[in-house]
């Protein structure tokens, strides 16, 4: 009973922490609303073959408290740069097929990086360790037919070969009843959820009503 207490202590602290990331942002209005809530990231995609396309730098202010990450797929660094200047970002998440030595490149620039990987049943957790020193945090997402926005969970019991002292973003197919399996999760180096396909409406337009019954659960938990 004593080891079933701490586990649960450590995962309150875990879930005490726990950082909240909505992606696919594009509309003014949609991203207006999503600003009074309690979010911590907004992420705006410059992937062009993706349906939530950023084209234009959004007009909505966006609150200092809301760190905005730009996802790119395979893009140059010409590109990120120029991309992160118009747009102020914050962080930079390479969701594509960048090797270490790219995000070295990066990283020796000044940005902030986020490096996803396509995650399933078979995924091999050693590969983390070439960007060990590269990237300040992981973003494991479900592999699927396209680079992200599936609306794909993978297994999360293979978290436990999760080695790793980098902290990472937990993404694909996360929705309201993804909530409970998430506060299971027993891993301090879980910093963040990352949510998309599951609140929309339509591609790049999210439902707010749903991502405030996200985060009002996430802050009552945050309270017991």
């Amino acid at each position: 009973m004593q080891n079933l207490s701490k586990k649960s202590e450590r995962n309150q602290t875990i879930f005490m922490n726990m950082k909240i990331k909505v992606c696919g942002m594009r509309a003014d209005e949609n991203i207006a609303a999503l600003c009074q809530l309690p979010v911590d990231h907004i992420g705006f995609i410059f992937y062009r073959k993706s349906p939530r396309y950023v084209k234009d730098a959004p007009a909505a202010t966006i609150p200092e408290r809301i760190k905005k990450v730009g996802v790119f797929v395979n893009a140059s660094v010409e590109e990120i740069i120029s991309k992160a200047t118009d747009h102020k970002l914050d962080l930079i998440q390479l969701h594509g097929d960048e090797t270490p030595g790219f995000c070295h490149l990066l990283k020796n620039k000044g940005f902030v990086l986020i490096k996803a990987f396509a995650t399933d049943s078979h995924f091999d957790f050693g590969q983390l360790n070439d960007f060990e020193d590269c990237c300040d945090y992981y973003l494991l997402d479900a592999k699927g037919d396209s680079y992200g926005g599936n609306g794909l969970q993978f297994d999360w019991q293979i978290l436990k070969n999760y080695t790793s002292e980098k902290k990472f973003f937990l993404s694909g197919g996360i929705d309201l009843e993804s909530v409970d399996e998430v506060l299971k999760i027993d891993l301090p180096q879980l910093y963040a959820i990352d949510v998309n396909s599951k609140f929309e409406s339509a591609p790049a337009l999210k439902d707010i009503s749903k991502i405030k019954r996200l985060t009002d659960r996430l802050v009552l938990e945050k309270t017991k």
